[in-house]
């Protein structure tokens, strides 16, 4: 993949798509603990990997319009005692990277500068689990008017992965009734292996709007392709998936 710029980027946190409200992102950062020891005998250092960690910070413009589509504002301004949800696609398209992170909002602060502007800023850090990098197995926010196959994802690999996948879901909206998704495979996208359902890849009959994530268990096959499918009697749902493997 060549060189690119952050033009036509998504932002979206616990199903609201922010991206409009959004101006800058300043941090997407995935780390990890470090303990040191080195023993006397060492003539360098010598470090051990703990905890995964992550942390998510934007700002973003005035906006408390309410209901839905809500504004950053009306999202943000109070940090809730539960697990945000926070997820950046780069672009919109299938198979483009996107950071996802289940989070604690650590802050939303606003400034109002002397030439009238006001904005807010957005802090959040991991809990659980820390910020990881997957691809969108949606285009960024898809419609399914009604049941529906998604597009098929090739992991890019010859051989099935073989340490599980994990999931994030984003679900926007709901035009009526109740909608399951869930992740399904195929050797060969369907031609001679059919799509079949990922052991544990689903997120269930689904509302609106929240986000989730889902992972199966650590040591699953998880073939070579990966769509998103859309199941029950329901007009209008938009969301978005990203999955990581392993």
């Amino acid at each position: 993949m060549a060189k690119q710029s952050g033009l036509g980027d998504n932002l979206y946190v616990d199903g609201y798509d922010l991206s409009g409200d959004v101006g800058a992102v300043q941090t997407l950062t995935q780390s990890q603990g470090q303990q040191d020891q080195t023993s006397l005998d060492k003539s360098a250092m010598e470090r051990r990997g703990l905890l995964l960690d992550g942390k998510i910070a934007f700002n973003n413009f005035f906006n408390d319009e309410e209901g839905y589509p809500a504004g950053a504002f009306t999202v943000l301004k109070q940090p809730p005692s539960a697990d945000r949800i926070v997820t950046f696609c780069h672009k919109t398209t299938l198979g483009n990277p996107a950071a996802c992170m289940v989070a604690k909002q650590s802050s939303y602060s606003l400034a109002r500068a002397a030439d009238g502007s006001i904005l807010g800023t957005f802090d959040a850090e991991a809990n659980g689990y820390g910020l990881v990098w997957g691809v969108q197995l949606t285009a960024g926010k898809v419609t399914h008017a009604s049941a529906a196959n998604g597009t098929g994802l090739y992991s890019g690999v010859a051989a099935d992965s073989t340490a599980g996948l994990t999931a994030y879901g984003h679900f926007f909206a709901i035009g009526s009734g109740t909608p399951t998704v869930k992740l399904q495979e195929s050797d060969d996208d369907g031609a001679t292996d059919a799509y079949a359902d990922v052991a544990g890849g689903t997120f269930g009959v689904v509302t609106a709007p929240t986000a989730a994530r889902i992972a199966t268990a650590p040591d699953l096959s998880v073939e070579r392709w990966l769509r998103v499918k859309s199941t029950g009697t329901f007009t209008g749902l938009v969301f978005a998936v990203t999955v990581i493997r392993g």
